[in-house]
């Protein structure tokens, strides 16, 4: 077996040996020519792939340092939390903890938001912010982001919150087009970074607001990230060895073109699909809902899942995710997000194969 157990859990993903390498360029100082130089480098592409004109910021932080930031930032009523799973289901808590006055829009989990369902909440003049993630990695639901931005964007003081941690650069996401207010993600997902780097972007609107808010604090401040964006530097020190890699992976991105690598992660979730239908399983998410990035199985056959990771794990060194939360045994989960290839997922099912044989 080998000592690398390779990753094919929906995050952290596995990270390249090109991205390490690009990581371990030399140090330089955060108030240099030199980052100068890399922000500006890293900037416009990362401007192109959210399909904006505003700025893009880097946040030495998960994303939920942006998420609970926006709410810092954005709420002065009472924020509308779109709930359907582990992760949405955890911006309700975080609204409280900073003090703002919060409602769940609460489904089972597995199931799609319903735009309509945010429009009869809207109306009732209760709310200013949504939070919304597009990409429910905890059950690998896909959430309807057009119909949900179209919804909100009919309420002129309402601004939408939006989280791509796990779907962004795997499909089209245009934030300008689509009347985004906050737009957020990760590195350690499809970008295929380390963990600690969260990216994001704010609109007019929201700034606006924002410049309005007596405690928004500072880490997360969107205001101090915009002036210190116009000099392309950060409000406090990056990670800076990890912007080395996003910069190679921006390069890799924009390689294989960005049209091109939608339509590689669409082919190799296919791939896992026809796996999962191969074998007798079925989704936890419905038909029309499912994510691109993951797969989220349920275990209709009741299947030992833990052993099912151990055989992974021991014998194929691979890494598989056991399922999360309250669904952890009855689900498992399989990413194809990142650098994957055919070959590599591939290797996965080959080994999914073999490990279930042996059940």
């Amino acid at each position: 077996m080998s000592d690398h157990i390779r990753l094919h859990i929906p995050g952290p993903v596995e990270v390249s040996p090109g991205t390490y390498e690009a990581m371990a360029a030399p140090m330089i100082g955060h108030r240099s020519k030199d980052f100068v130089r890399l922000y500006d480098d890293i900037h416009p592409r990362l401007q192109s792939l959210m399909g904006t004109t505003q700025p893009v910021f880097l946040s030495t932080s998960s994303a939920w340092g942006v998420m609970e930031g926006a709410i810092r930032n954005l709420v002065n009523k009472k924020v509308l939390c779109c709930c359907s799973g582990a992760f949405s289901d955890k911006w309700v808590d975080v609204a409280a903890r900073c003090g703002k006055n919060a409602e769940a829009l609460q489904y089972e989990w597995g199931t799609p938001i319903d735009p309509a369902d945010i429009d009869a909440k809207l109306a009732t003049g209760e709310f200013d912010v949504v939070t919304f993630i597009h990409n429910e990695t905890s059950t690998g639901v896909m959430n309807p982001l057009a119909e949900v931005a179209a919804v909100v964007n009919k309420y002129d003081d309402v601004l939408l919150v939006t989280d791509t941690v796990s779907s962004f650069t795997v499909v089209p996401i245009e934030f300008d087009k689509l009347g985004i207010d906050v737009l957020l993600t990760g590195s350690q997902k499809a970008f295929a970074l380390p963990p600690g780097l969260a990216i994001f972007s704010v609109s007019e609107a929201a700034f606006e607001r924002a410049a309005a808010m007596e405690d928004r604090g500072y880490y997360f401040d969107f205001i101090e990230f915009r002036k210190n964006q116009e000099k392309s530097m950060t409000p406090s020190t990056p990670c800076i060895a990890t912007i080395y890699g996003l910069r190679h992976q921006l390069d890799v991105i924009f390689e294989e073109g960005v049209e091109n690598r939608f339509a590689r992660h669409e082919k190799l979730n296919d791939m896992v699909h026809d796996w999962v239908r191969a074998n007798g399983f079925e989704f936890f998410a419905p038909e029309g809902f499912r994510s691109k990035s993951l797969t989220c199985l349920a275990n209709n056959k009741g299947i030992d899942v833990a052993k099912l990771g151990q055989i992974m794990r021991e014998e194929h060194s691979l890494a598989i995710d056991g399922g999360y939360g309250k669904i952890k045994g009855t689900t498992f989960r399989l990413s194809n997000m990142g650098d994957e290839t055919e070959e590599t997922i591939g290797n996965l099912l080959t080994a999914l194969d073999d490990s279930l044989a042996k059940l």
